[in-house]
């Protein structure tokens, strides 16, 4: 097999200007993202094992779901409401896998269903091995004055809390040999000025994955995240990214182009694999070259 090129792997040519409102559909994303829906091949890596997926609707989580299904495992997914058209799509995409999915739309800003969804998840697979949580929310501001105490708010209650209390509900699950994997980006780490509250949120996930890989390592519960660079998804189209920059997208990464969602895939796979058994607390970067510091 020959190795492609990465720099032209996917296309690397402008974006067409698009805007969608919040939280914006895959389905009429375009292009649409390569979520590995007929490009990812499994290899029965998660075989019999039970995967409860946030934000499985599109792009990233879409991606993840969509892996872990091909890999050989059942998948509930979480989405927003609104978004049931795309996680209809996954939904079949998991069932031609030979996989059960399970969809669970609600607002994780909600505390009371995110302990609801780790409730329903685990009875509707009957069992749980792995939580990926990935579902955010980015809506940048041109100045710092331009943000408000609401939206911030929004920011932390979709891409912290969640975690918190998730993770709090699974523990009551999840056995020796679990993993969790949250999702960072870039951000965490090289913060953007139109983006202080998601950059600041994504950087609390990272401290979060590192303590609590300390408290759940003693449980045999591994806790790893991944940290994304420019992927192509519904969030930069609803408020992510200025229009303008919406054309060049990801254009200034060392591969030149911005990431498909099928690239992380392999690396949700192995953090939940036990290929991964003795990694813990750790981050993956993948970010088109930028460098995590």
């Amino acid at each position: 097999m020959v190795s492609l090129d990465p720099r032209t792997k996917f296309s690397n040519a402008d974006f067409p200007k698009q805007e969608q409102a919040v939280p914006g559909l895959q389905k009429n994303l375009n292009p649409k993202p390569d979520c590995g829906e007929t490009s990812y091949i499994g290899y029965g890596r998660l075989k019999g094992l039970k995967m409860l997926v946030t934000g499985g609707d599109s792009a990233i989580g879409r991606a993840a779901a969509i892996a872990y299904a091909k890999e050989g495992a059942d998948v509930a997914i979480n989405y927003l409401p609104s978004e049931q058209e795309d996680a209809e799509e996954v939904k079949e995409v998991i069932a031609s896998a030979g996989q059960k999915a399970v969809l669970i739309p609600g607002d994780l800003r909600n505390e009371q269903f995110n302990y609801e969804l780790v409730e329903r998840a685990y009875h509707a697979l009957g069992g749980l091995d792995n939580v990926t949580l990935v579902a955010g929310h980015q809506q940048y501001r041109n100045t710092l004055k331009d943000f408000d105490t609401t939206s911030f708010a929004e920011t932390f209650e979709t891409n912290v809390y969640p975690i918190f209390w998730t993770v709090q509900k699974a523990i009551d699950y999840l056995e020796p040999g679990a993993t969790i994997t949250t999702t960072s980006s870039v951000q965490g780490y090289n913060p953007s000025p139109i983006l202080h509250d998601y950059a600041a949120s994504k950087a609390a996930i990272i401290s979060l994955t590192k303590s609590l890989s300390e408290e759940l390592g003693a449980k045999g519960i591994r806790v790893n995240c991944v940290a994304p660079g420019p992927f192509w998804s519904p969030l930069q189209i609803s408020g992510g990214q200025p229009q303008s920059k919406i054309p060049t997208f990801g254009q200034k990464e060392v591969l030149g182009r911005a990431g498909q969602p099928v690239e992380l895939a392999g690396v949700y796979v192995h953090l939940a694999a036990d290929e991964s058994s003795y990694t813990t607390g750790q981050v993956y970067g993948v970010t088109g070259g930028t460098q995590l510091d």
